[in-house]
């Protein structure tokens, strides 16, 4: 085999060879055949300019021969991978590019909520003294991160087996999804029925939950629905009921597919025990209190400063304004003010007993009967202020509510 390998290779360099040295004779000839004509018409250096258009034309197929190779060459894994998006530093980085950015284009971005971390972090330190009550045991929870996802998305990511609990945002009018993980729920099966320190769960493959397993996680999630509640407490009022478990994501659907949500993951360890649960909450959902969420700190009013409305209001109430003492008003044809002239007497059916209207511009404001007081005309009010009917509270639930009905 060794022998015919040798005389195989022998063959394809010798056929090379000649095809070489054929293409080098044909440019021999085809530079002597320019050269002949060129002299016939009289051009100097007729062999140089012939030998140069031949060295061109071997140039041009020479760039041919690479540009076919090229075309034909295979990319390596770094290449690939800045063309499809996935370079490690890109993603390290969080830069996307390539094929990957378009792929992830359909994704949503979780929008910045400071007072939903806040609330959430306190829902951890309640629900860490809840569960130890509940199991007598060390627990542990933390907040694994808030993130944005699609309804559709989050159902076909659930790990089976597990438990979805659908729960109902009584004044929000709508509803949420809570996830127990099927390693956390045979975790607290173990725990509140006795089972051993230091040894694993042991977790069943390819059977239902029973109705004591249930019945037992219904329980914990009714306490971790009960912390949520304390959790937004200082925030607004909230009343989450547990409607139903379902252990198919399929039969848990409380949005469309394409829907925007936002996933808070929380992690329970009981030493070497434990296990995820996850809230999901639709931006529908949380579409009510969005404005509160947005807060940087509790009880934060955008666009509104207490000192300096005070200080407006004081400077207002300080201010000079110009009153008029209206005796009359009547209104006439524009024929006859234009024919009025100097001396002509006009004549007001009203007497001096009758009262004057005292107004600031045009809002009428009180009214009084005129008088002297001295060597100057005076005016005695004889009717109280008249309060305008809309206050700034007023105003303000007037025009929340336009913005609600919009």
């Amino acid at each position: 085999m060794a022998g015919e390998d040798d005389d195989l290779s022998a063959d394809w360099g010798a056929a090379l060879a000649e095809q070489r040295a054929d293409s080098g004779d044909d440019m021999d000839d085809l530079a002597a055949e320019w050269g002949a004509a060129l002299e016939e018409q009289g051009v100097e250096n007729a062999d140089a300019v012939a030998a140069q258009w031949a060295a061109m034309i071997d140039d041009n197929d020479a760039e041919l021969d690479a540009s076919s190779r090229g075309a034909d060459r295979v990319l390596n894994q770094e290449e690939i991978d800045n063309l499809l998006g996935f370079n490690v530093e890109d993603h390290v980085s969080s830069d996307q590019s390539g094929i990957r950015s378009l792929v992830n284009s359909a994704l949503v971005s979780y929008e910045r909520l400071p007072m939903l971390e806040i609330v959430f972090d306190r829902f951890v330190r309640e629900t860490t003294t809840t569960l130890r009550n509940f199991t007598s045991d060390n627990v542990e929870v933390s907040l694994d991160g808030i993130s944005s996802v699609r309804f559709g998305d989050y159902l076909n990511s659930i790990p089976l087996p597990a438990i979805l609990a659908v729960v109902k945002a009584e004044q929000w009018d709508n509803y949420g999804l809570m996830t127990v993980d099927s390693s956390l729920i045979y975790s607290i099966i173990d725990v509140l029925l006795g089972g051993g320190r230091g040894t694993s769960a042991i977790r069943v493959e390819g059977r239902p939950y029973t109705t004591i397993e249930m019945n037992l996680v219904r329980r914990m999630i009714d306490l971790l629905l009960a912390d949520c509640e304390k959790a937004f407490a200082p925030l607004t009022q909230i009343n989450f009921t547990l409607e139903r478990l379902e252990t198919n994501p399929r039969f848990a659907p409380i949005s469309r597919p394409a829907n925007a949500c936002i996933l808070i993951q929380f992690r329970v360890d009981m030493e070497d025990r434990g296990g995820i649960v996850e809230m999901l909450l639709p931006y529908a959902t949380i579409e009510p209190i969005r404005n509160l969420l947005l807060q940087m700190i509790m009880g934060e009013k955008f666009g509104r400063d207490n000192i300096w409305e005070g200080h407006l209001a004081t400077e207002i109430y300080n201010a000079d304004i110009e009153v008029d003492a209206v005796l009359v008003e009547e209104e006439l044809p524009l024929s006859m003010v234009m024919d009025l002239e100097v001396g002509q007497t006009l004549l007001f059916g009203v007497s001096p007993e009758d009262p004057v209207a005292i107004k600031c511009g045009d809002v009428h404001i009180s009214s009084g009967n005129i008088g002297r007081l001295g060597d100057k005309v005076s005016v005695k009010i004889n009717r109280n202020l008249k309060r305008p009917r809309m206050t700034l509270a007023a105003f303000e639930r007037a025009v929340q509510k336009e913005m609600q009905n919009t």
